[in-house]
């Protein structure tokens, strides 16, 4: 698939997604709840075994079919490829590996392509779930696959869409990173609070569960970028705290967001 085809095939791109990020949800399984090892980044962040494993599945992968495409990965050497370009790939190869490590089922494999700064296709897959979600403009799905499969035709797709806002919206919350000033906003706005973990934040919004995701902590462009695509293919959007388009490819901030609200339909849409 050359880069060309990508402005007008994301429905193929997206099955290359998905099973790519099927393939690498069955390269994290082994390592799963198996004491895999883990150092820390300089960052501070964990990386273990499962990661890098991942993360090679995914790269080989869309190199080969896309090698015309910029990736920009975690675990990648060279996150500063894409500098520039109008089309690339970012990747997480385990989205949430502080839960991973804790034996939970919230990690995800996340893949998306960003279009002149925006996420216009994306996949979410949640290997120890066997959920995965996809998504490009006008078409979101979530999917059930058996633990451990890899062929895509075993997914059970439903097509999914964003609910308009309750009366008492419910905001989905980190896990993992539950600070005070979220936990100041939920005060104020007088949402229903409903942790999770990883990009299913995203997707839980994408598929009517719950209305809001404010994030103020730091976070990466691969952190948010396929479950941002999912959304705003379901219908939803995310913008910055003060209302600004949440945009991507800031190579010159390292790939670093800023804080933001995902939101589903507005109550009245």
């Amino acid at each position: 698939m050359a880069e060309s085809d990508t402005s007008l095939k994301l429905p193929a791109l997206a099955d290359l997604f998905v099973a790519t990020a099927l393939d690498a949800g069955a390269a994290i399984l082994p390592y799963w709840r198996n004491d895999a090892p883990a150092r820390s980044k300089s960052d501070g962040s964990p990386v273990t075994a499962a990661d890098l494993a991942a993360n090679q599945v995914i790269l080989e992968r869309l190199s080969r079919a896309l090698p015309d495409i910029p990736i920009v990965s975690e675990e990648a050497d060279a996150p500063a490829a894409a500098q520039g370009a109008d089309n690339f790939i970012l990747v997480d190869p385990l989205d949430g590996t502080k839960e991973f490590l804790k034996g939970a089922e919230e990690f995800t494999v996340n893949i998306a392509l960003i279009r002149d700064g925006a996420p216009v296709c994306g996949v979410v897959f949640a290997p120890a779930l066997g959920r995965i979600w996809a998504g490009w403009p006008d078409r979101a799905r979530s999917g059930a696959i058996r633990v451990g499969a890899t062929d895509p035709a075993e997914i059970a797709w439903t097509v999914i869409g964003c609910r308009a806002e309750a009366d008492k919206p419910v905001a989905v919350v980190s896990r993992s990173h539950l600070d005070r000033e979220t936990q100041d906003w939920i005060a104020r706005t007088g949402c229903d609070a409903s942790p999770s973990g990883s990009s299913i934040k995203f997707c839980l919004l994408a598929e009517g569960a719950a209305d809001l995701y404010p994030r103020f902590g730091r976070t990466m462009e691969w952190d948010t970028a396929a479950g941002d695509a999912i959304l705003r293919a379901a219908g939803g959007r995310t913008e910055t705290v003060e209302g600004a388009p949440f945009v991507y490819g800031k190579s010159g901030d390292g790939y670093a967001n800023p804080g933001f609200i995902a939101r589903g339909k507005p109550k009245n849409g």
